[in-house]
């Protein structure tokens, strides 16, 4: 075990965006192929992606919530795939933390160890002598072919009787199967594949019940001081994610304005786009959905960070606020999107126009279960109402 001198929230950001030159150049290729580019992963690694949710004591920098938004801003500029898988990497590697130390001892044994996971509970499991047994299928597992652990979310039922419910549990890819589906409009270079367990065996120190988890209760004695690893489940995760899409409504932004002073406006008499009061009022407009989007990103983080640091219980409104602020990120960044595609002309459609790449994968991102507005807002507002939640995932 090694502790890391952590290097401040500023450089870690600089580190990321100093790698949008490298992984803009690999993304048509991870798009073509379906999966990152080893270069792009590589990149990552060497400049401590990898490490932003994995604790001191093993070399990592524990970084607040604050800083994954930045990081993911500046990645998703370059690439939406790219930047989803790390910030989907995040959320498993921070899972980890609540696992008992030695079982975080194995894990982080790997250096820039790249935990996968999802938060679906598509397996069953049963008990066993010293664990639990597990048949499930996982879809959507993004970086799968780069990581080295998967975690994977069943529902426990014990024949012996009780109500049955959900485990989480940590398992080496190499106890899975994979099943290269993935086959998609967007994000495509994630490589989110399908994943199986066939009479899986998972000891028990490998096994937490999900709603302790959900309810910020980890078992590590080693993370119960540090402020990042005491925060209920869904607020991390939700503020996990927000960079990457704010990092595409910027990318969209920049792709429209490098082509503006090349591009006249078909069967008009405006030989320049950028003199045409409709191109002003779509970049002023634009541009400020994309403000929306990075004030309610960093809300979110800042929420995050903030109960951490105080150890302030997360109220029922509160939590619901986390999932109502992921879903306008996504809402306004991929109305941002919009406009600029819809201003990018006929010419935008061919695969070397960044533009068509990343209106596909906001597309992508919208579509995701946690991250659908209407589910969100739906949810807000239901506890908004005074109603319960329906949902464990607040």
């Amino acid at each position: 075990m090694t502790t890391s001198d952590v290097p401040a929230r500023e450089e870690i950001v600089g580190r990321a965006a100093d790698l949008v030159p490298v992984l803009a150049k690999n993304a048509e290729w991870s798009e073509e192929n379906r999966r990152l580019h080893d270069d792009s992963v590589q990149a990552l690694a060497d400049a401590g992606i990898f490490r932003l949710r994995t604790p001191k004591r093993y070399g990592g920098y524990e970084a607040d919530t604050r800083t994954l938004v930045e990081v993911g801003k500046q990645l998703g500029r370059a690439d939406g795939s790219t930047s989803w898988t790390a910030s989907v990497y995040w959320i498993p590697t921070w899972m980890t933390c609540q696992f008992p130390d030695a079982v975080q001892d194995e894990v982080f044994s790997t250096p820039d160890v790249r935990v996968c996971g999802t938060l679906s509970p598509t397996g069953m499991a049963a008990p066993a002598d010293g664990g639990i047994v597990v048949n499930g299928k996982w879809g959507f597992i993004s970086g799968a072919q780069h990581a080295q652990w998967q975690e994977i979310i069943a529902i426990f039922v014990d024949p012996a009787g009780g109500e049955p419910y959900p485990v989480m549990a940590l398992v080496p890819m190499s106890d899975l199967v994979t099943i290269d589906d993935w086959h998609t409009a967007g994000l495509r270079g994630t490589g989110s594949i399908t994943t199986i367990a066939e009479n899986l065996f998972v000891p028990q120190e490998r096994v937490l019940p999900l709603p302790a988890i959900l309810g910020g209760q980890g078992a590590s004695e080693a993370n119960a001081g540090s402020a990042i690893y005491r925060a209920p489940l869904l607020p991390v995760a939700s503020a996990s994610s927000v960079g990457t899409v704010v990092g595409l409504a910027h990318a969209a932004r920049e792709a429209f304005l490098e082509r503006l002073p090349n591009r006249k406006i078909t069967y008009t008499n405006y030989a320049n786009q950028a003199e045409a009061p409709l191109t002003h009022h779509q970049l002023a407009e634009a541009t400020q959905k994309i403000d929306q989007a990075e004030f309610h990103a960093f809300r979110l983080a800042d929420s995050v960070d903030a109960h951490a640091v105080s150890g302030a219980e997360w109220t029922l409104p509160e939590r619901a606020q986390a999932r109502g602020d992921l879903g306008a990120v996504v809402r306004l960044a991929k109305q941002a999107v919009d406009i600029f595609a819809a201003a990018s002309g006929g010419s935008s459609v061919f695969l070397d126009v960044p533009i068509q790449r990343i209106a596909r994968d906001i597309a992508a991102v919208h579509q995701h279960a946690l991250m659908h507005p209407n589910t969100n807002a739906e949810l807000y507002g239901r506890v908004l109402a005074g109603l319960e939640p329906n949902t464990l995932y607040i």
